[in-house]
């Protein structure tokens, strides 16, 4: 847990009260503590393990919390990740959110809050807020936890052992150079180097978020997100970084309508095969991978990881990682059995279930022992010992300028863009927030 190592700081967004107004509808399924005729309560739960071990894990999760507690019916709702990102956006609109769901922290939490869509957790878990300790600040806001995050990783290159010999690479790239160069040697043995699902946009973001965190220093990273300021040329410096790999064309042939995770033919998918040697993802990447395989082991010992590449020149801590977390939210209509169930989904007995699956890397410490995959163990020190451990962009930043500056990179990717144009970009949105 960060806490017990050099105290990782998540540069989560400092919550100003121009960025909490977003246009979100108030209100949420369910009267607080009410129950239908039949005298049964029902809590609605949507989460994003759709396929595998980890739906049907979750799936137990929820009969044995209606076991312990009689009366109530978990509704479990197990979907793509997009898909429901997209319906949570709806059905806060609507006024219609599921019960418990998941929320990434950040700008995104901030304007649920402002909305009051979102309840606010800090008494009734106070118990496991304290062992989450530095591990809950990504969904804290004033002092108050509004979600108890569930896995919390940074993202990285995750690699397949056996093409990378394939193509005489002996280790893993430690420079941004050295990374370009791995293309090439792949490439040279008919290997697709990487894969990104550019078509959801977000995968392709990251590059430029972690080229940026480490072209900028800490300090010059903290105040952009506090200020809402793109100004520092590290930004521009970041674009040009992203542009240059992409025009070594280390990707999957049409990576530009590629989707993230969904299905064989995507960017999990492919690596999950053996298609491509490398993708960059976050911390979920082996159980997704085992869900996208027959044999539901995913790339098994051929998994292999290494941290985003320092570049040469930057100022930014080569150790520091970019990443985020999932949390468990309760709306702010829901029955009070909601928040019951999502500390049950903290507890020692789900979080050792949760690891031992490979679904993420969980913040429960007593549980940091149960992760079975090497690879992803080894995702723990790394969470634990870095200098800091900064928030995904458009989590951290919220969701307009996210979204700006996600389609802007995108485009960078489609060649139909520059660095200065998603600085730009990114501008403009966060001056229209201030």
């Amino acid at each position: 847990m960060l806490s017990e190592t050099r105290g990782a700081q998540i540069l989560a967004l400092a919550a100003t009260t121009a960025l909490l107004a977003t246009g979100c509808a108030a209100g949420a399924g369910g009267g607080e503590g009410e129950k239908p005729a039949d005298g049964k309560t029902t809590i609605t739960w949507w989460h994003n393990s759709n396929n595998g071990d980890g739906k049907a894990y979750y799936g137990k999760v929820a009969a044995d919390f209606e076991a312990a507690h009689e009366g109530v019916d978990v509704e479990v709702n197990a979907m793509q990740h997009e898909d429901m990102l997209t319906k949570l956006d709806a059905a806060f609109q609507s006024g219609d959110a599921p019960d418990v769901y998941m929320e990434r922290g950040g700008g995104e939490l901030a304007a649920h809050v402002a909305a009051g869509l979102t309840k606010d957790l800090t008494e009734a878990a106070s118990e496991e807020i304290a062992f989450l300790g530095e591990n809950a600040g990504g969904w804290q806001l004033e002092g108050k936890t509004y979600a108890l995050p569930f896995s919390l990783g940074g993202a990285g290159f995750w690699y397949n052992k056996a093409l990378f010999k394939e193509a005489g690479i002996d280790k893993a790239p430690q420079t941004f150079s050295e990374l370009i160069d791995a293309t090439e040697k792949l490439k040279k043995a008919g290997i697709d180097p990487i894969s990104v699902g550019a078509g959801d946009k977000w995968p392709a973001a990251h590059y430029w978020y972690y080229a940026a965190v480490r072209e900028c220093s800490q300090q010059t990273m903290a105040d952009s997100i506090a200020n809402l300021d793109f100004s520092d040329q590290c930004f521009t410096k970041a674009g040009e970084d992203v542009d240059k790999l992409i025009k070594a064309e280390p990707f999957n042939p049409g990576f530009l309508s590629t989707p993230a995770q969904s299905g064989p033919t995507s960017a999990s998918g492919l690596l999950a095969t053996g298609k491509v040697a490398m993708e960059l993802a976050g911390h979920w990447e082996p159980g997704v991978m085992q869900g996208l395989t027959e044999d539901g082991k995913g790339m098994g010992d051929d998994t292999g990881w290494f941290p985003f590449p320092e570049i040469e020149g930057g100022q930014g801590d080569p150790a520091a990682q970019l990443g985020g977390g999932d949390a468990w939210a309760v709306s702010e209509g829901a029955p009070d059995a909601a928040v019951d169930f999502v500390k049950y989904m903290l507890s020692d007995e789900v979080q050792r279930g949760f690891a031992e699956l490979d679904m993420g890397l969980p913040t429960n410490p007593a549980a940091k022992g149960a992760i079975s995959d090497p690879a992803l163990a080894s995702l723990m020190d790394v969470r634990d010992k870095a200098p800091y451990f900064q928030l995904y962009f458009d989590t951290a930043f919220g969701a307009s300028i996210g979204g700006a500056m996600n389609d802007e990179i995108a485009l960078l990717f489609a060649g139909q863009s520059d660095a200065q144009k998603i600085v730009d970009a990114s501008q403009d949105a966060a001056d229209l927030e201030k």
